[in-house]
């Protein structure tokens, strides 16, 4: 399903921000990206992804902007005093060379030096444990969303359910009507067939009466749909996520209406097959949408 959060806070030395984004995805599939630095909590932020989310493809993306200065400028003593033996001996050497400045000084390479400024253990620990507090009100927020979604795809769900049940009751009201169908229609066939020759068996013609509507017969698939779609319903309403028992729960809707297009003979229960497909493929697509 999809979603998005977005959750923000401070610290002394920061500011931060999680934003988190879902769509749909037959498995979990994670993408972080996290400042420099911060590759420590790699495995705890999807740790706690994936024992909030079960389904989808998730980005998340952790910003933080820092309010003190991460480095500082310091004098390399050790150069310097090079620096200024070089001056000195310089200066005795040649006493009419103007002294350098302190601003030349401090011009020459390695004088200067910038470094970089880490938090100390205390102070990562602690701005971890609050980036991470973070992350579970985003996370929150992410499945509140897609909760919200869920309830408004169960509908649409339920009503699909409610349409592939009329078609079966449709395809059972024709289906009990087929033998007699069949019968009428085969004793037509033999009649045309015995203008010009003898009589058929009555006994051969029942028993291929009897062969012909067993094997147009679908109340076993109809019964199977039945159970299917009560299946489906139980599913729909449980709290874990049901989207993977879904998936495999359409694949047999899917073979139950081939079966029962691929028996009919007739029309009208051809027609009521291909309608019922339709209807199974559409709620397919949108089980994909459900955790």
């Amino acid at each position: 399903m999809t979603g998005f959060a977005r959750a923000e806070g401070s610290t002394p030395t920061c500011t931060w921000g999680w934003e988190a984004k879902s769509v749909n995805g037959k498995g979990l599939d994670v993408r972080l990206r996290l400042p420099r630095g911060f590759d420590a909590l790699d495995a705890p932020v999807r740790h706690r992804v994936a024992k909030a989310v079960k389904r989808g493809n998730v980005s998340l993306n952790l910003d933080i902007t820092w309010t003190r200065p991460l480095s500082v400028v310091r004098v390399n003593d050790e150069v310097l005093d090079q620096v200024l033996a070089a001056a000195d001996k310089v200066k005795a050497a040649r006493p009419d060379v103007a002294p350098p400045s302190v601003d030349g000084i401090l011009a020459l390479r390695g004088v200067l030096e910038q470094i970089d400024e880490e938090p100390d253990a205390d102070e990562r620990a602690q701005l971890e444990g609050v980036l991470l507090a973070g992350l579970d009100q985003t996370l929150e927020q992410l499945i509140d969303g897609r909760d919200a979604e869920g309830q408004r795809l169960g509908g649409v769900l339920h009503d699909q359910l409610a349409v592939v049940e009329s078609l079966c009751e449709q395809a059972g009201d024709v289906a009990a009507l087929a033998p007699d169908a069949i019968r009428k229609r085969l004793v037509e066939q033999v009649e045309q067939l015995t203008r010009d020759f003898a009589a058929i068996d009555p006994d051969r013609l029942a028993q291929e009466a009897a062969l012909i509507m067993t094997k147009a017969d679908v109340r076993e698939e109809l019964d199977r749909l039945s159970a299917h779609i009560a299946a489906a319903r139980d599913l729909l309403g449980e709290v874990e996520p049901v989207g993977r028992r879904l998936d495999f729960l359409c694949q047999e809707f899917n073979r139950e209406a081939n079966t029962l297009c691929s028996k009919s003979s007739d029309t009208d229960l051809t027609r009521i097959g291909l309608d019922l497909k339709a209807v199974i493929e559409q709620f397919r697509e949108q089980v994909q949408n459900i955790e």
